[in-house]
């Protein structure tokens, strides 16, 4: 399945969206769009994938990512099931950085939102987040156009302020995804993520780029600035951190479910990619 550019323009001669989200599950296209998206995860777990971040999502999250920045949020598999009774509820921003104009951005008032926007190019999640705060994206969608747009502004501006975050991309992947026309990069990363817990190599994805394996090999390292086996390994690893630490499975079907074929070789990689083994991991984070 290929990326999606997805139109999130307003058809209500808005300069933003809001919308209030309520399905049996989130929408299964790997995509971006020129947008912002400022997302509030009502009710819904799954695992979200922002560029070459990938981590667990629950409800609570709040999530802030840049204009074209791959994106997806894939629901944990009982969401498709068709008796399910779950929902996935969400509620959604979507907004251009210059949907005032450019120069009411560059106001020296709109500094502390300049550098927000652009943190947001590689992904942020917002921790620790004020109910009241929470209760103002809620209700965003219910309020006429002008205080809409002020309580918008007044929402980014908090946020630009607010200290505990985390950045969920790697710096250089937005970079990678916009200077390089190979159509069959996308098509990698859809591939890689859907797929990171099967026996995937350099070969299997070297054919969807249509490269032959060594010159797909020098071309990702080139990319990335590593090899396409550590670019997996580390995905792989990044989505065991997550199964440990909300302490679902021991560390065996957690080896297994990353996509590793023998706890040995899951082993050495983990302390390799986290300077610790899986078993310190869990103690560390148990004792936090």
């Amino acid at each position: 399945m290929k990326l999606h550019l997805l139109n999130r323009a307003s058809l209500q001669n808005s300069s933003f969206t809001v919308t209030h989200n309520s399905y049996s599950h989130f929408l299964k296209i790997w995509h971006y769009h020129p947008e912002l998206e400022l997302v509030y995860i009502a009710q819904s777990t799954g695992t979200r994938f922002i560029g070459d971040g990938i981590e667990k999502f629950s409800e609570g999250d709040l999530v802030l990512i840049g204009k074209n920045l791959p994106h997806m949020w894939l629901n944990d598999e009982i969401y498709f099931e068709a008796d399910s009774g779950l929902i996935s509820e969400a509620i959604a921003i979507h907004f251009k950085e210059d949907f005032l104009g450019l120069e009411f951005l560059n106001a020296i008032e709109m500094k502390p939102i300049q550098q927000l926007i652009k943190r947001a190019s590689q992904g942020i999640k917002f921790s620790n987040i004020d109910a009241k705060l929470i209760e103002k994206v809620k209700k965003l969608h219910s309020h006429e156009p002008f205080e809409k747009t002020i309580k918008l502004i007044e929402i980014l501006y908090r946020l630009a302020n607010h200290e505990e975050y985390q950045l969920l991309s790697s710096p250089g992947f937005l970079n990678s995804f916009n200077k390089t026309d190979n159509k069959g990069l996308d098509e990698i990363y859809e591939f890689v993520f859907k797929n990171f817990n099967q026996p995937i190599g350099s070969k299997d994805v070297a054919e969807i780029a249509k490269m032959n394996p060594s010159a797909f090999s020098r071309f990702f390292k080139r990319i990335h600035r590593k090899t396409f086996t550590r670019y997996l390994n580390e995905i792989r690893i990044g989505y065991a951190c997550k199964l440990l630490i909300e302490n679902k499975n021991n560390i065996t079907p957690v080896c297994y479910e990353s996509g590793f074929n023998n706890i040995s070789n899951f082993n050495r990689h983990f302390k390799s990619i986290t300077g610790m083994s899986p078993s310190d991991y869990i103690k560390l984070h148990t004792q936090n």
